[in-house]
């Protein structure tokens, strides 16, 4: 069990001090879900950025700025690979013909070895079966909702992901794990986490 959470903010109607507040409460509380680990992701410029951390989320320190549209985050329960080694902890880095995306996963899945063999994936440092989500939209070519369509398909187990890309569209799929999208009319703000419970406590 582990928890996926963050924020879009395409207005800017929130401060980056504001939403570095919000991250922070959703981070706390996601470790209901698990403490193992916490790492966000999120655009600056041009560039994608992932801090993470094997530490409970009250303890990793967010920062973003007034311009951050967009920020995907993630505690993690450890069922594969320790999270010592900061290589396996979420969200993990991909690239796509030169654009770079992140992806954090909550669930299990059991067939990433069949999955691996029939793609002809290589073996990478990363030791968690949620890695084999990022080396399949590698393998499409792109990140669009088709190749995450047939990316989930392939999958035997319990998801919901988040993908953020350098172009700040984030993807939310949700399959037989939980997550809840809360919106704000009045900033234009979404906040999302596996819980209601959660997304409760960070107030708008």
């Amino acid at each position: 069990m582990c928890c996926l959470f963050g924020l879009v903010d395409t207005r800017h109607s929130l401060s980056g001090r504001e939403k570095s507040q919000i991250l922070h409460i959703l981070a706390s509380e996601s470790e209901a879900r698990g403490i193992d680990a916490t790492g966000v992701a999120y655009n600056l410029g041009n560039q994608l950025y992932i801090h993470k951390r094997p530490i409970p989320g009250h303890k990793l320190q967010i920062r973003v700025c007034n311009d951050t549209a967009a920020v995907m985050g993630h505690t993690r329960m450890t069922t594969q690979g320790r999270a010592s080694r900061n290589k396996n902890n979420h969200p993990f880095f991909g690239r796509v013909d030169g654009i770079p995306f992140a992806l954090a996963h909550n669930g299990v899945l059991h067939n990433e070895t069949g999955i691996r063999l029939r793609f002809n994936l290589p073996q990478t440092a990363v030791e968690t079966d949620s890695f084999v989500a990022v080396q399949l939209l590698q393998s499409y070519g792109a990140v669009t909702p088709q190749t995450i369509a047939a990316m989930a398909e392939q999958l035997e187990g319990t998801f919901t992901f988040s993908i953020l890309t350098s172009g700040n569209d984030l993807y939310l799929v949700r399959g037989n794990n939980p997550l809840s999208v809360w919106y704000y009319p009045a900033t234009g703000v979404h906040l999302y986490a596996s819980t209601p419970e959660i997304l409760a406590a960070a107030v708008i």
